[in-house]
């Protein structure tokens, strides 16, 4: 079984909670999700099944859109509404000024990940250290914020609600600190909702309670080639064929149709894999097809 399914995580969840779920279900060991969500966030989780899980770097490319709740007036030690108190503040800025701020991080940032995240700094996450009560330094790394779509603010309540769209990597909880800060009241996320990434969006994710064995797995899952329906095809001659499956490194330039960075490669009917573009030429990078590769 090679699939994808798109989850609905629910909150009070992890995303490895998610896929130990699907393979207690299932009973395959082979899954893994597309990109952490927060333990109290919700929504849309790629997940990977079988031979799928080779694919799930080109996943990991895709631009992410969230839904966020920001409250002013405090910031917290893991940035969010679950975490302790560190700083408040009773300034409270005109509504010009918080429009302002939340814009100006439109485009190209540099976020400084959060202690309290899985990243690894010498081994160790950041998570584990953080609950030691130690700080280490963490080095700034570029990020792109596509669009921030406010939806309302509140200034009684001190809240702000909104929509972003940004590159993969991005800490939301993060970019909220970041315009707290800039505002000088400190702010942090209090709910955070993911409502697309890439394809998959929530108009076609599933819920756990949908689940109930592995048919309904299937039968809410997609296959690979329906998941890449958005790469380039490569139509390869037949007498390539087995070459290709015994992994000799052929460049598909010569039967290239249209530019692009990630292909699918057929040879007839038959579905071998994925290519990538390098500066030497294009290969197949992921074989996938059935003969070569065994579950």
């Amino acid at each position: 079984m090679d699939k994808i399914i798109n989850i609905l995580k629910p909150p009070n969840m992890t995303s490895h909670d998610v896929v130990g779920r699907l393979r207690r279900l299932t009973r395959i060991k082979r899954i893994g999700h597309t990109g952490t969500l927060d333990p109290m966030a919700a929504g849309v989780l790629p997940v990977c099944i079988g031979k799928s899980t080779k694919i799930i770097e080109y996943f990991e490319q895709d631009a992410k859109t969230y839904r966020c709740e920001m409250t002013l007036g405090a910031s917290t030690d893991t940035e969010d509404a679950w975490g302790t108190v560190l700083e408040t503040s009773e300034l409270v800025p005109t509504e010009e000024a918080l429009r302002g701020a939340m814009m100006s991080f439109v485009g190209d940032i540099d976020q400084i990940p959060p202690m309290y995240s899985a990243l690894k700094i010498n081994g160790q996450k950041l998570y584990d250290l953080a609950r030691q009560g130690k700080v280490v330094e963490r080095q700034a790394r570029r990020r792109t914020i596509h669009s921030i779509d406010i939806i309302d603010i509140d200034l009684e309540k001190k809240t702000v609600l909104y929509d972003v769209k940004c590159s993969k990597g991005t800490y939301i909880r993060t970019l909220c600190h970041d315009i707290g800060v800039q505002l000088g009241c400190f702010a942090h996320m209090s709910f955070l909702m993911r409502t697309q990434s890439g394809q998959f969006s929530l108009a076609n994710a599933i819920t756990l309670e949908q689940l109930h064995n592995i048919e309904d797995v299937i039968k809410y899952s997609q296959t690979i080639e329906e998941t890449l329906s958005t790469f380039e095809r490569i139509d390869v001659p037949v007498h390539l064929q087995q070459k290709m499956i015994n992994g000799v490194k052929i460049d598909l330039t010569p039967y290239l149709t249209d530019e692009s960075q990630f292909y699918m490669v057929y040879v007839g009917d038959l579905f071998i894999g994925t290519a990538k573009s390098t500066d030497n030429g294009i290969f197949v990078d992921k074989y996938l097809y059935d003969q070569h590769n065994k579950s």
